[in-house]
């Protein structure tokens, strides 16, 4: 595993419950903040900025995504949320992209486009000097130190292995280090959170993915699985998991977050999980960084704060 779960606390700063620590704790100045924000390993576990880079993502009318490949991520950009300058301003030390076939949009060719947009990924790295590829924790920290953003791959919804367990293999030895097994849609290993009427959870092949994943030390991502398939996970792995950008289904009603339930038995589990910027998530009608904090304080107050991070989901 990437330093237990990279090093257990995603976010190297204490979150802490504004409310009942407020009493005890000493309001510092801003600079202080900065400090030691930028001293601290900063990992934002979730983004899907490589789509960006990608015509088959931006290219239908109904996308959620602008195209951004003919520049790609060194340059700034008035678009989006992600890119290397603006990386390197919010203080991230390690940013992890997502790999993803988007089924729905491109059915056929799921690892074709896995293996593109990873292409795509190290071109990039190639080419911007301040972002550095990395498969380990001590690889994270060695960046920081060189000034550098990290880049860790991980891979949203296992129809890209089409199948074979042995393509996990092959995707560890391209440098990828988180695999959600779903994208909201069932495949072959699970049923996702949009799948309402199944009542399914892993399948059998996605049981061997789980000892699969074990035994290459990747992190196990169980956002956009559903309810039976989080249990499934948890029932079947001997290795702490992440819900990389999932949020409180008891401060915002939304199948894609996660019940206090759930929550305990990651933390359990020795699990962390990053709290999803995206407003559906966040809240019904009122999505601001306040309630973001709702989120936040909630978790802590439930498990503490060693397994609550940052996963954006920009983009």
């Amino acid at each position: 595993m990437i330093r237990r779960i990279l090093h257990q606390t995603i976010v190297g700063y204490p979150m802490v419950n504004h409310n009942s620590l407020m009493s005890h704790v000493q309001i510092m100045p801003a600079n202080d903040y900065h400090e030691i924000h930028n001293k601290s390993i900063v990992i934002d576990t979730h983004c899907d900025t490589l789509k960006c880079l990608f015509n088959e993502f931006t290219k239908p009318r109904d996308s959620m995504w602008e195209y951004r490949g003919d520049t790609g991520m060194g340059q700034r950009s008035s678009i989006g949320h992600l890119d290397v300058p603006r990386m390197i301003e919010g203080g991230v030390t390690c940013q992890v992209f997502a790999v993803s076939s988007e089924r729905s949009r491109m059915p056929a060719y799921p690892l074709r486009t896995a293996l593109l947009m990873i292409d795509r990924f190290y071109s990039e790295c190639e080419s911007i000097p301040e972002i550095k590829p990395v498969t380990t924790y001590s690889k994270i920290v060695e960046a920081k130190k060189q000034g550098k953003v990290a880049g860790l791959l991980s891979i949203e919804g296992a129809d890209v292995i089409e199948g074979r367990i042995e393509m996990l293999g092959v995707f560890h030895r391209l440098g990828v280090r988180m695999v959600g097994l779903v994208h909201s849609l069932r495949n072959q290993l699970a049923d996702g959170v949009a799948d309402r009427r199944t009542g399914g959870g892993l399948s059998e092949l996605g049981v061997q993915a789980i000892e699969e994943l074990d035994r290459l030390g990747m992190i196990i991502d169980v956002s956009h699985l559903n309810d039976d398939g989080f249990w499934d996970v948890l029932e079947q792995t001997k290795n702490p998991i992440i819900a990389s950008h999932s949020n409180s289904r008891a401060v915002c009603n939304h199948p894609r977050n996660m019940t206090d339930e759930m929550i305990t038995a990651l933390a359990e589990n020795g699990g962390v999980m990053g709290m999803n910027f995206a407003p559906s998530f966040v809240h019904k009608t009122d999505a601001t960084l306040e309630a973001v904090i709702d989120h936040i304080d909630h978790i802590v107050d439930l498990v503490g704060p060693d397994h609550v991070g940052l996963g954006s989901d920009y983009d």
